[in-house]
């Protein structure tokens, strides 16, 4: 169990495929809605074969000062948004967050696809720089959440850019945490952030990976660990945690949701996309050992599962390996199902629906799980409706390419 400060989250703030703030998101863990719209006009990409995705709605990212925002694209604005609240939530106004002692950590898998495109395709057409806005490069370089969220809230403090693909915004929490207990910041401002795009979708398509039986009907993809599920669907989205010491948080009289009290990540060493049990089974076993804790006093597992066919596998057998003798006993869902795979964001967006669950007393279901995959292990899967518990103290993980795993634990205090 490593020492120093204990690490509280005081604010939450996210924009989802199901709802963009905090009270939103929850009535749709509790009712079982989707998230997950068809992109008819998908269908105009050559060899672009899913039509799914998970959707940000009803939110418009304007109003912001031009000079604040000319160098962010979708992906950006999306974090300054979800920033916007969880600061708001946490109390903290703009001279706190200046202040040298409040760092930031945040990332994506990259950065914004559609200003991509408009920097590549002129130059690709015309073999020139010619009218290609000095601004551009702002919205796509890999760090552009971490820098262009700097800028906005004129943080002082120490930036941590974490573009990791699926586990940028876990590793963010993570080292978040780690730069509070070190005693190099009192407060980190966590996140990730992913916009929709064909792009992405296209990278997951031509590896197989992407759901495409279901493209008519949305509502029933993607099926974590379902033996009918047939791949993942992309979504977008973020959230933002803001960590904080808990002298900090107390000496202010901030409302506190949970302790970050664990956090494990390392990498599996073996392969570019394809997982490895025992990593995976590895980063959980960090984070539990981080805590201080047994796996038999986890309430709950969220899991990252993706709808892909190894990745659910492999994953669910990581999951059996950590949990032991308790494998029967902790429920386990992904809430996948709900939002898609929200890439960069899904680690402090699923973080946020765990806060939510522990707050309201219930468990998110494994939507559109109507029966197990054989070949995943035997896991106490949650499935029907959302079930209400007593939930203290939960899991939940993410793993990228690269074999890059991360599990972060928190716990009601």
């Amino acid at each position: 169990m490593v020492s120093g400060p204990r690490v509280v989250v005081t604010g939450v703030g996210l924009a989802s495929p199901i709802g963009n703030d905090l009270a939103t998101v929850t009535a749709a863990l509790q009712e079982g809605r989707s998230g997950v719209v068809v992109k008819p006009e998908w269908a105009e990409v050559g060899h672009l074969e899913t039509r799914l995705a998970g959707e940000v709605r009803d939110l418009e990212l304007t109003g912001y000062p031009r000079k604040k925002v000319r160098g962010m694209g979708r992906v950006a604005l999306l974090g300054v948004y979800a920033t916007e609240q969880a600061l708001a939530d946490a109390g903290l106004g703009h001279d706190e967050v200046s202040a040298p002692e409040v760092g930031l950590a945040y990332g994506s898998t990259h950065g914004s696809s559609s200003a991509l495109i408009d920097f590549v395709t002129p130059l690709l057409e015309n073999k020139s720089f010619r009218g290609i806005p000095s601004s551009s490069y702002l919205k796509f370089m890999s760090h552009t959440c971490a820098a262009n969220l700097a800028q906005f809230y004129e943080i002082r403090g120490r930036v941590v850019p974490t573009p990791a693909a699926c586990v940028s915004s876990s590793l963010a929490a993570g080292y978040g945490a780690e730069a509070i207990r070190s005693g190099a910041q009192e407060v980190m401002i966590c996140g990730g952030s992913e916009e929709l795009h064909f792009i992405p979708a296209g990278v997951f398509d031509i590896m197989m990976a992407t759901s495409r039986r279901y493209n008519d009907r949305p509502d029933e993809s993607p099926r974590p660990f379902d033996v009918d599920r047939d791949g993942l669907v992309i979504g977008e989205g973020a959230a933002t945690l803001v960590l904080e010491s808990l002298d900090h948080a107390r000496r202010r009289g901030a409302t506190v949701y949970a302790e970050l009290v664990g956090f494990g990540t390392n990498c599996d060493g073996t392969h570019l996309t394809s997982p490895s049990a025992q990593g995976m089974a590895g980063a959980m076993e960090l984070a539990l050992r981080d805590a201080g804790i047994a796996a038999e006093s986890l309430d709950y597992v969220n899991a990252h599962a993706t709808a892909t066919d190894v990745g659910d596998v492999v994953e669910s057998q990581a999951t059996a390996q950590v949990l032991g003798p308790s494998i029967t006993a902790v429920p386990v869902s992904s809430t996948k199902g709900f939002t898609g795979h929200t890439l960069g964001a899904c680690g402090t967006m699923e973080a946020a629906f765990c806060l939510a669950m522990m707050r309201e007393g219930f468990l998110a279901p494994n939507r559109n799980l109507a029966a197990v995959d054989p070949r995943c292990a035997e896991l106490n899967y949650i499935t029907g409706d959302a079930r209400p518990a007593k939930v203290s103290t939960v899991m939940s993980n993410s793993f990228a390419f690269g074999g890059i795993n991360a599990s972060l634990i928190f716990k009601a205090i």
